[in-house]
């Protein structure tokens, strides 16, 4: 034994005396954790947040988040000698003349982009799987309130530089805030301490940015990561997998190696956007001014859909009682968004309510096998999507020579029109997956041989798949609707009627299936052949 080992030695012996700490650290660095490409997606939201502290860290030794006029006598000379605020112009001096300062920016901007993204399409895997089935109900709503949470984020950080385009949202901001019945004023007057756009609204988000978010972020990631650590990761269907393991590699030495390279290569493609990428060209844009605004200003991705609602939306007014109640703003600004949100939090519940499965669940589910889950979330991406390109709108109309007029009335029929043809179609779509999965598991593979029978009829050879195969083809379970009759076993009406006949029908759109492949079939053909 060396010196080395024998003074570490020392030390862990020393710790573990006092901490029991040896016992703790076996058991855990041998944890078991699934092998799959797309449990990666937690880890990049993981990382770029990691990479949003180091550079927003950087960042707050020069911004300046007040609102105070200054001149600008900085290097950049299109905007020399121009009355600005004391946040406009740090950020300017960041960009030109801090050593870094613009490449830490844009990998601050571009983090903030591939973190929302990752938040997205992580949710999106965990929805199409079933991953937030019980008992994970909690750890979705955790990634719902930080897929909300870093919508604000985002905003109140590109909002910070006090230009043209994040004034602009601001004011969008302000006006969203007050469309609020009877206290929209007044929270409009709290939030910016006065009239738009007052003195106080820049350094007031910064600590908010700074400081309260991502205090709230550490504290839900943490939550997030114990209670996965705790309720063991999901896994899909496979050899030697079940309800009750998990199949893969130990968190030392394998998943560790692993998770430190792919680290190192979230923050290279970050870096290397935010070297050859530019994003967010402040000093194009201007100081904010209230009287202006730039064509084609665009919000980021994760807030163009809120802004493509908002624009769709017919200019809608009541006024009632010495109030006025703007719907043009409210609707799409404030109820839409709640409903879908909190639908989106609430989901694991309202499908466990629907199916009746109380269960818990570790292996994970095809898409194709629960097409109602599938065709819903189909659906809130179509509807999304469309309010995402109507934020668009003008742009888009300029480069397809369309008129405005002609994008509206697209958004304003679509956002109602396209939502239930995908749900139909994508419903459509994993009933013929499963049909064919189906076909394959009782027929087999085609090869593409194609023999002559005695009577002259040609043939195509099939070739039968592995026992494997068959296995995943086959091992999903198919739940029965629920029997909610209108009367019990004694004659006696049930309470809730109209309640029962709701999850009656639910559950039923819930089981629409093809019916798998059994093991009977599958002899029987084997036998006929």
């Amino acid at each position: 034994m060396t010196a080395r080992e024998r003074i570490a030695g020392n030390v862990a012996g020393y710790v573990d005396d006092r901490t029991g700490a040896a016992k703790w650290m076996k058991k855990n660095l041998t944890k078991v954790f699934p092998d799959h490409w797309s449990f990666l997606l937690g880890e990049i939201c993981l990382y770029s947040f990691v990479i949003l502290l180091l550079s927003g860290t950087f960042l707050t030794f020069w911004f300046d988040p007040s609102m105070r006029e200054v001149v600008y006598e900085g290097s950049y000379e299109p905007l020399k000698g121009l009355e600005m605020s004391a946040a406009y112009a740090s950020t300017l001096d960041i960009s030109f003349e801090v050593r870094g300062g613009l490449l830490m920016r844009q990998i601050h901007h571009w983090a903030a982009l591939i973190f929302m993204v990752g938040i997205v399409v992580h949710l999106m895997r965990v929805y199409f799987t079933g991953a937030f089935r019980k008992p994970r109900e909690f750890n979705w709503i955790i990634g719902v309130g930080l897929l909300t949470l870093g919508i604000v984020e985002g905003f109140l950080g590109y909002s910070l530089p006090d230009d043209l385009l994040s004034g602009t949202g601001i004011r969008i901001a302000e006006a969203i805030i007050q469309a609020l019945p009877l206290v929209g004023s007044y929270l409009a007057f709290f939030a910016f301490d006065g009239a738009f756009p007052g003195t106080a609204f820049i350094p007031r988000i910064y600590t908010v940015h700074v400081l309260l978010l991502p205090g709230i972020f550490l504290a839900l990631i943490t939550v997030h990561l114990m209670l996965v650590w705790y309720q063991k990761h999901t896994q899909f269907p496979g050899p030697g997998r079940t309800e009750k393991n998990v199949v893969g590699y130990p968190l030392m030495p394998v998943y560790m190696a692993k998770a430190g390279g792919f680290f190192f290569i979230v923050f290279g493609v970050t870096a290397f956007l935010g070297a050859v990428a530019s994003i967010n060209p402040i000093w194009l844009y201007g100081p904010y001014t209230p009287g202006q605004v730039s064509a084609g200003s665009q919000p980021d991705w994760y807030m163009g859909w809120l802004d493509g609602l908002v624009r769709m939306a017919p200019p809608i007014e009541t006024h009632a009682l010495g109030h006025t109640i703007s719907w043009n703003i409210l609707i799409p600004g404030l109820i839409l968004p709640g409903i879908m949100f909190t639908g989106l939090a609430l989901y694991p519940f309202i499908e466990s309510w629907a199916t009746g499965d109380k269960r818990e669940h570790h292996l994970l589910d095809r898409p194709r096998n629960t097409p109602n889950r599938t065709a819903i979330g189909v659906m809130a991406l179509t509807f999304t999507l469309v309010s995402l390109i109507n934020g668009g709108n003008d742009i888009i109309a300029t480069t397809f020579n369309l008129t405005i007029n002609q994008m509206m009335w697209f958004s304003r029929i679509g956002i109602i029109v396209l939502p239930p043809i995908a749900f139909i179609i994508t419903k459509r779509l994993c009933l013929s997956l499963q049909r064919a999965d189906r076909d394959l598991v009782l027929h087999g593979r085609e090869t593409g041989r194609l023999v002559r029978m005695p009577s002259g009829e040609f043939v195509e050879v099939h070739e039968p798949i592995s026992a494997e195969k068959a296995w995943l083809l086959t091992s999903h379970e198919q739940l029965a609707p629920l029997e909610l009759p209108e009367h019990d076993a004694s004659g006696v009406r049930r309470a809730g009627l109209i309640k029962n006949k709701i999850r009656n029908r639910v559950s039923r759109a819930a089981a629409v299936a093809v019916p798998k492949a059994t093991e009977t079939e599958r002899r029987e053909l084997e036998g006929h052949h």
